[in-house]
């Protein structure tokens, strides 16, 4: 996936410093600004891309993550704005947004039965 930052150390910051995503060596010299991100173990990637942001008009991509409540509060205590956990489908979600206004959501499933 890929998304539109403003600024792309602001936005590099965010997604590894503080949702702990791990920056590419990788991504070749476009011509423009950006970095390319691991999310997890499972080769899933997101792109940064160095141009104005679109209207959040409820677009958004999904993280799984193990433990939504210990996320939400490990991200409230760095400071960052997180929505409640709320129930959706059999799990459970919350949103919170990057520094260019992207919407992100976090996602963890419902336990084993």
């Amino acid at each position: 996936m890929s998304i539109n930052v403003s600024d792309v150390e602001a936005a590099l910051a965010f997604y590894t410093e503080v949702l702990g995503l791990v920056e590419r060596a990788d991504r070749p010299a476009f011509g423009f600004p950006g970095a390319w991100l691991d999310v997890g173990s499972g080769g899933q990637q997101l792109h940064l891309i160095g141009a104005p942001a679109p209207p959040n008009l409820g677009q958004h991509f999904a993280m799984r993550v193990a433990d939504l409540p210990a996320a939400v509060a490990e991200l409230r205590g760095a400071g960052v704005e997180v929505t409640d956990p709320s129930p959706v489908g059999a799990g459970f979600q919350s949103f919170l947004t990057d520094p260019s206004g992207n919407a992100v959501e976090l996602y963890s499933a419902p336990a084993p039965a």
